[in-house]
């Protein structure tokens, strides 16, 4: 039998002999790494580790203090340097510094001891590893003075500069002249400084090209405007009335050398350019549009209407006038864009208003149904100069309409008397002489509206009597009759005026016709009897005073022996007429009109040479 064999142990394997001798080594090796990197940055504590340099001076195992001081007494180029800049033929050159840069070794210094001692332990290694096997170059710290540096660029740069020259337009006087847009350039300071920056960062002389930008005007180009404005001046500039207005004057022109003082040329934005905008002062246009205002305004008329005695309808005689007013900002707004686009016209702008009474209202709506009242007078041996002015006085208020409470005045309702409106020189009462004037006998008319809105029962606000009894007012179909002595009326306007208040509910219609033939005047009332009749009484003539002795007088534009009179000779009196107006059988009102006549005295004159001189009047 095979007996087993035994082997003694061994004291350990030799794979973990071998572990043991390789962990003693690495860890003796790691011992001596970590002593040697502790001793290098022991003895390089507060030095510069080797092999750095700064813009190639080497400073490896300075201080900072000692590296500022090397690299101050080693680098002289901004002080040195030479910087050339350059534009198109043009030449300048100056050191860095003279340029605004200057060194700054402290900083450099400062940079180069920070290499291989910034970011994590790995990090810091790794770059002090770098710095001692390829070397470490650190870019040289330069201090930018950015006073200096504009300075001294800018008076480069004034030899270079020049702004750009809009376009425009100028007048003299209606000739057009256009200035053209002309570019400019400018010295880009700080991409050219940024470039010299660069240049200067390499220690290096160099060539700088001067950066220069072109620079555009905002307007370049104003031929269009140019030929709107010849467009304008080569003809007067208008303004019109709209259409269909009942006058139609106008129209109002602005000569071109007129227009040519009033032309602005504005820089205005459009489409996100500046462009030339042509438009006229607003403050002269302004002025000259509100001295004509007044002259083209139209007060809003009522229509007139006759009253057909017939159908009992009302026939229209005249159209209303529609109430026009300027409105001058409008007005200013259409002749700027008139003006804008070369047009040598423009509308006016109006506010319109329109009357009380249309064209279409019936007299069923404005309450004229029937007459109410007529009167007639007569001025029988009228001359034919006061017959024509009876006849235009006349007409002026025929189909004229009196509104519900209205207080009317004869005088506004009147107008003008003048030769221009038609009246001729006859014979008025002026102070205490009976003279010729221009519309004598229009006294005729007023008297015989005052008897018609006497016996019509409407209340007199304003009367006025004449200085004498005149007969053509005590005329009737028959002859004279005292009894209409205080029922005239005279006006001279706006000194003496006759009024009256219609105050009744309704619209009154005046009609006035004036026979030359039968030499009579008759004044109709139109509206709606509201039941109202007028009950009167006369003092007739009392107090009379007889009419002093007759006067005569040479009249050089009278020939010889040639006599006419003048003046009628009245006598003096005084009247009291008393009116109650009844309606519907109660008095509704009374009033009396009171009238002291002075005594008149015949006048006669006679042509030089006359004799024997007359001694009473024909």
């Amino acid at each position: 039998m095979q007996s087993e064999q035994t082997f003694p142990d061994r004291p350990a394997s030799s794979f973990s002999l071998v572990l043991r001798v390789v962990l003693t080594s690495a860890g003796l090796y790691f011992g001596i790494i970590v002593a040697f990197l502790l001793g290098y940055q022991l003895f390089f504590l507060g030095r510069i580790f080797p092999h750095v340099s700064v813009a190639g001076v080497d400073v490896s195992g300075l201080t900072v203090a000692a590296a500022n001081q090397k690299i101050s007494d080693s680098v002289h180029f901004p002080e040195t340097g030479k910087i050339t800049i350059n534009y198109g033929d043009q030449s300048w050159s100056a050191t860095p510094n003279q340029l605004g840069f200057f060194l700054d070794p402290q900083s450099s210094a400062k940079a180069a001891y920070l290499v291989g001692r910034e970011g994590s332990l790995p990090a810091m290694l790794a770059e002090q590893l770098g710095a001692w096997r390829y070397g470490r170059d650190v870019s040289i710290a330069i201090i930018y003075d950015e006073r200096t540096a504009f300075q001294n660029l800018g008076h480069i740069a004034s030899t270079i500069d020049f702004a750009p020259i809009e376009a425009s337009i100028t007048l003299n006087g209606t000739d057009v002249q256009v200035n053209s847009g002309q570019m400019g350039r400018q010295v880009d300071l700080y991409t050219t400084l940024a470039t010299i920056g660069h240049q200067i960062q390499t220690l290096q002389d160099g060539t700088v090209n001067l950066v220069v930008m072109d620079m555009a005007p905002s307007i370049m180009d104003v031929s269009a405007q140019a030929a709107t404005v010849n467009q304008l001046l080569s003809q007067p500039f208008s303004l019109t009335l709209p259409p269909n207005q009942p006058d139609q004057i106008g129209p109002w022109q602005f000569e071109p050398s007129m227009l040519a003082g009033m032309l602005e040329f504005t820089k205005v934005a459009q489409d996100d350019k500046l462009t030339i905008q042509i438009k006229i002062n607003e403050n002269g246009l302004r002025a000259y549009l509100a001295n004509l205002s007044s002259n083209i305004a139209l007060s809003p008329q009522n229509p007139r209407f006759i009253f057909n005695d017939t159908t009992k309808l009302l026939d229209l005689k005249t159209p209303a006038v529609i109430g026009r007013a300027l409105n001058v900002e409008k007005t200013v707004q259409a002749v700027e864009l008139a003006i804008a686009t070369g047009q040598n016209s423009a509308e006016l702008a109006f506010d319109f208003t329109d009357p009380p009474v249309t064209n279409q209202m019936t007299g069923a709506q404005l309450g004229i149904t029937e007459l109410i009242h007529e009167e007639v007078s007569y001025f029988t041996g009228s001359g034919a100069p006061r017959a024509q002015n009876i006849k235009t006085a006349g007409e002026k208020f025929l189909g004229l309409l009196v509104a519900p409470g209205e207080t009317f005045s004869m005088g506004n309702a009147l107008g003008d008397i003048s030769l221009d409106n038609g009246y001729t020189e006859a014979l008025i009462i002026y102070g205490n002489q009976t003279i010729k004037g221009v519309g004598g006998g229009v006294c005729q008319v007023s008297t015989t509206l005052f008897r018609t809105a006497f016996f019509s029962g409407f209340p007199i606000l304003e009367r006025h009597a004449h200085a004498y009894r005149v007969s053509y007012y005590e005329l009737t179909a028959h002859g004279r009759d005292p009894s209409f002595a205080g029922l005239d009326a005279t006006v001279y306007f706006p000194l003496v005026d006759l009024k009256f208040k219609n105050d009744s509910p309704y619209w009154l219609l005046m009609e006035v016709y004036v026979s030359l033939s039968r030499q009579t005047i008759t004044w109709k009332f139109y509206s709606t009897n509201d039941g109202r009749s007028v009950q009167w009484h006369t003092t007739g003539p009392t107090d009379v005073v007889p009419a002093p002795a007759d006067v005569f007088r040479e009249n050089p534009e009278l020939k010889k022996d040639e006599i006419k009179q003048v003046e009628w000779k009245a006598e003096g009196a005084d009247i009291t007429v008393n009116r109650t107006v009844m309606k519907n059988g109660s008095v509704y009102f009374e009033d009396s009109y009171y009238t002291q006549y002075e005594p008149w005295g015949a006048v006669c004159e006679y042509g030089p040479g006359t004799k024997p001189i007359p001694t009473t009047c024909p």
